[in-house]
């Protein structure tokens, strides 16, 4: 089995290279799930033109290779994208940025980049979109339904979280008074449960606000992505997360 790894990462190393070669870039298109927003980003373009890679969230995956390839093209023809600039002609009629990706987020978001590259040294930029009204994330006008389509990771890497700080949660006394968080659950309907016991005495129950939990015990951020359904565990705060889908099939 061992070598069956050994084989599939040569393989996977090939076809990489082999497209950085031949196009300029690698993509890696990573999925929608039913809570996180699907997104693409490049490899290759740092070791062939020591450009920043490139990454982009929330729209389709058509859609987003398509404006990492136009971006790959303007790249080899010795353009430079630089931060905080607007752009056009990537999507038609709204202008774009990019921003530059705090290393915090790379291990969350570009894994096989890191694979690849065996560090993590090396820069990357996020392409921002607008909304339909010519409005970016940060803007006070920005649509409201769209707020979490693009997490924006050139900011907040103390709160990872697709949702509002202030959003409530449900604890425990045991865990605001200092018990560690081991059990965590993300319900079908959205609502959050963090405690410190597999059966924890509901009249203990307390409702917080996430960002309070998530400064109580920021390693509840390395379960940001928890689905919607979906629940995490671990013997204790120092061991890794495990977790899986809890909720009951449809008869």
């Amino acid at each position: 089995m061992a070598e069956d790894f050994i084989d599939s990462d040569i393989e996977d190393r090939r076809t990489i290279e082999e497209d950085i070669e031949k196009f300029g870039c690698h993509l890696i298109l990573i999925e929608p799930d039913n809570y996180l927003p699907g997104f693409v980003y490049t490899i290759g373009l740092f070791k062939k033109f020591n450009h920043p890679e490139i990454i982009c969230f929330g729209l389709s995956n058509k859609v987003s290779a398509a404006i990492l390839n136009h971006a790959c093209d303007l790249i080899k023809q010795g353009k430079t994208l630089n931060p905080n600039e607007l752009y056009k002609g990537f999507l038609q009629n709204f202008p774009i940025q990019f921003i530059e990706v705090k290393k915090e987020f790379y291990a969350d978001y570009v894994g096989y980049s890191g694979w690849y590259y065996n560090n993590f040294d090396f820069p990357i930029l996020q392409l921002v979109w607008t909304d339909k009204s010519n409005h970016f994330p940060w803007e006070d006008k920005f649509n409201a339904d769209w707020k979490f389509k693009q997490p924006l990771l050139d900011r907040s890497t103390d709160f990872k979280f697709y949702e509002e700080r202030n959003l409530g949660v449900f604890t425990t006394k045991q865990v605001l008074d200092g018990e560690p968080i081991l059990y965590v659950y993300h319900n079908e309907d959205g609502d959050w449960q963090f405690f410190s016991t597999l059966d924890p005495n509901l009249e203990d129950a307390k409702l917080v606000s996430l960002q309070e939990l998530n400064k109580l015990d920021p390693t509840i951020n390395e379960i940001y992505h928890l689905q919607f359904g979906f629940r995490a565990w671990r013997e204790t705060k120092e061991n890794d997360w495990e977790y899986e889908d809890y909720t009951e099939p449809e008869e």
